[in-house]
């Protein structure tokens, strides 16, 4: 197991409680300005380890036997710990629990999930299977036709999106193709987040838009509005992944820059080319695949410029 004291920067000071204090190496990621006053505490104890920083407040721990955090890798990351070295620890870790403390871990997880319940809901009657004019639509919008879509049975056409969680239907939302208002039409649960069934385990980061369409694209996350409630962060938090918002480039969609700040969770506002407001948009012009890239690279956690990015934004469309 790696000695993580030897990758503190600088000079250290240790207290009389058992805490190293440095200067911490998070705050220029977390959008504060760095530190120099020793503020980043790390606490030893044989191989288990806690982190937290008293100037940005991010905080994170180790403990021998379990998966190595996706926070605790991006400290160790800040400290230049090697890639090699990460990976090794966890490894190690693992390897010392064995099998059943591995789904041990699993079953909690589940278990986290199992909590967050949401009544199964009927779908409008009468449905009837996806229409060609709707599978055209939605063709032409580059969003794939292996989701369970339906089209309306009677009244105006239309698209059916069930909303699912663990595989139970407990919401939709119809798109209508004619030229009347509304266009959308929207039935949903308190603290819903469309698209955790898409999201794999193998995963690492998930994308939470705000769009049902914009999610379908990407196989991302969709809040279905521009806000971020206290019940949907508990939802997303679950999955326990790297998080970037990605906000609708127009003046509703900066509030959900706002609140991704609030979390500490990361921002992405790719420059698209003119005329793409959202993922779908992107997606439509430029490709899934090129979409994802744009996204990856656009990330950012530092508070100074996901608030320049916005000001750019804003101005723009004003």
């Amino acid at each position: 197991m790696i000695d993580v004291t030897a990758y503190l920067p600088g000079r250290i000071k240790r207290n009389s409680s058992g805490w190293i204090n440095f200067d911490a190496p998070c705050c220029i990621h977390n959008g504060t300005s760095a530190d120099h006053r020793k503020r980043g505490g790390l606490k030893v104890q044989e191989s288990d380890w806690i982190y937290h920083c008293f100037n940005c407040g991010f905080s994170t721990s180790f403990t021998l036997g379990r998966t190595l955090t996706v926070r605790a890798r991006r400290v160790l990351g800040w400290l230049n710990v090697p890639a090699e070295e990460i990976e090794r620890m966890n490894l190690e870790s693992l390897q010392h629990r064995g099998a059943l403390g591995i789904l041990d871990d699993r079953r909690n997880m589940m278990q986290q999930l199992s909590n967050i319940r949401f009544d199964e809901h009927y779908l409008p009657n009468p449905t009837q299977p996806l229409a060609e004019e709707a599978a055209t639509y939605l063709t032409r919008r580059a969003i794939p036709l292996d989701y369970p879509f339906l089209s309306t049975g009677i009244g105006r056409p239309g698209i059916i999106v069930p909303f699912t969680h663990d595989q139970t239907v407990v919401g939709h939302s119809v798109r209508f193709l004619d030229s009347r208002m509304p266009k959308y039409i929207q039935r949903t649960q308190p603290g819903y987040v469309f698209g955790t069934d898409l999201q794999r385990d193998a995963w690492h980061t998930a994308i939470v838009v705000e769009g049902v369409f914009d999610a379908l694209s990407i196989d991302g996350l969709a809040v279905l509005h521009a806000e971020i409630n206290d019940a949907q962060v508990r939802l997303i938090r679950s999955l326990e992944r790297d998080v970037i918002v990605v906000p609708d480039q127009d003046l509703a969609g900066m509030s959900l820059v706002d609140r991704a700040v609030e979390l500490n969770w990361a921002v992405s506002m790719p420059e698209w080319p003119a005329g793409i407001k959202d993922v779908n948009d992107a997606v439509i012009c430029m490709g899934r695949v090129a979409t994802l890239l744009t996204i990856m690279q656009s990330r950012e956690h530092n508070r100074v410029k996901i608030e320049l990015r916005k000001r750019q934004i804003v101005k723009r469309l004003r």
